[in-house]
């Protein structure tokens, strides 16, 4: 894998990175450190935590129940409620903008064999809660 810049430079990384350590490492306190995109980084975050049951709310309603998130990777679950999150209260960006930056952020996480596979999970939610694709 090449990677063109650091990670600490993508804002959804540092998103992905910080509810991971919330949900799965129990991380009492959010810090968001200086950066260019800091409030977006801590919307996002805080967001989707804040409507998390909303969040498994829209997983539960369109999917039927072969799908189970929590049988995913954790990275996967992350991805998918702070990408559900954006796509629910981020209109203004546009759903492949959401769906590109998430999948070049979980280069630092998984495997380039599995991002096709992440591609497609964040496109079905995408064009069920998104009824005009952007």
């Amino acid at each position: 894998m090449s990677f063109k810049y650091s990670p600490k430079k993508n804002p959804r990384v540092i998103i992905i990175q910080k509810l991971y350590g919330k949900y799965f490492n129990n991380d009492e306190e959010l810090t968001f450190s200086k950066h260019r995109f800091k409030k977006f980084i801590k919307d996002i975050v805080k967001g989707t935590i804040e409507r998390e049951d909303l969040i498994n709310e829209e997983i539960n309603n369109h999917f039927n129940s072969d799908f189970n998130l929590k049988k995913l990777d954790k990275i996967f679950q992350i991805i998918i409620k702070s990408a559900i999150f954006e796509f629910l209260y981020k209109p203004q960006t546009s759903t492949k903008i959401i769906i590109n930056e998430y999948l070049r952020a979980s280069n630092f996480f998984i495997e380039d064999s599995q991002t096709k596979y992440l591609n497609a999970i964040l496109d079905k939610i995408s064009k069920k809660i998104r009824i005009n694709n952007g």
